[in-house]
């Protein structure tokens, strides 16, 4: 209770200092009050074009951050279990690590348009990557006396890939989900805003276009909403899913 208190209060305090920048005009018209934001969301809960914006974002971000995962999966095992693979790929994958996904929107807009397309492809390319990373990382981290274990069972490299090395990286697999998820709702966000794709960002970008500054704050406010429910949903299937790895196992006193 008294963390739930503590972080009511951080949100108090935080909209009271919205509500005084705003009533005292600090930033000038650019930061409307809590009331004109709340109006503006009641009234975008009323429109079913809002809705279908909403659904199309999280059905993108949902599909992207999916076709990555699987993608991520098996490139992060061949390239961790594989010694000549990963040494081919050492210098690529670095190469990209830093490299934000904004940079190439430009050429996806040019090759798919303003298409659902473009920012699905947006999406893979910004968190691809990364699970590959995180999958590498959890090959890497696999226990050598469970792999000299099963070898001398006399597993094969398929069954000791199934059985001790994919469960050793599950939980980087998980962080990589995790994070990802948020990452992938922002990118869609992006794609909108910049690239003219369906969803949430578009409407933002109209909004703004249109000097209508609570829209803008009240789409922010949902797509702070959907982030959040994003980070707490994974987190959420990630122990369920997890619960038998010693990082999520409860230790009994």
């Amino acid at each position: 209770m008294a963390r739930i208190a503590l972080r009511a209060a951080g949100a108090g305090i935080l909209l009271a200092c919205w509500q005084l920048t705003a009533v005292n005009g600090v930033f000038g018209p650019g930061l409307p009050t809590l009331g004109a934001t709340g109006g503006k969301l009641a009234t975008l809960m009323g429109d079913p074009g809002f809705w279908i914006a909403t659904a199309q974002t999280i059905w993108l971000a949902v599909l992207g951050l999916a076709i990555s995962l699987v993608a991520g999966v098996l490139l992060g095992m061949l390239i961790g279990t594989i010694e000549s693979v990963f040494y081919a790929t050492r210098a690529v994958t670095e190469f990209l690590k830093p490299i934000p996904p904004i940079v190439v929107l430009p050429l996806c807009v040019m090759i798919w348009g303003p298409t659902n397309t473009m920012a699905l492809v947006l999406v893979m390319i910004g968190t691809v990557l990364s699970t590959t990373i995180q999958v590498i990382a959890g090959v890497n981290d696999t226990d050598p006396v469970a792999m000299n274990t099963a070898r001398s069972f006399g597993m094969g490299r398929m069954e000791r890939l199934w059985r001790i090395t994919l469960p050793s990286a599950a939980s980087y697999i998980g962080t990589s989900v995790r994070i990802g998820a948020p990452a992938a709702l922002i990118i869609v966000v992006v794609a909108g805003l910049l690239g003219g794709a369906p969803g949430l960002g578009s409407a933002i970008y109209r909004a703004q276009a249109a000097g209508d500054y609570p829209g803008v704050y009240a789409l922010v406010l949902v797509l702070g909403v959907l982030g959040l429910a994003a980070q707490n949903l994974t987190a959420a299937i990630e122990r369920r899913v997890l619960h038998w790895h010693p990082a999520f196992r409860k230790v009994e006193k």
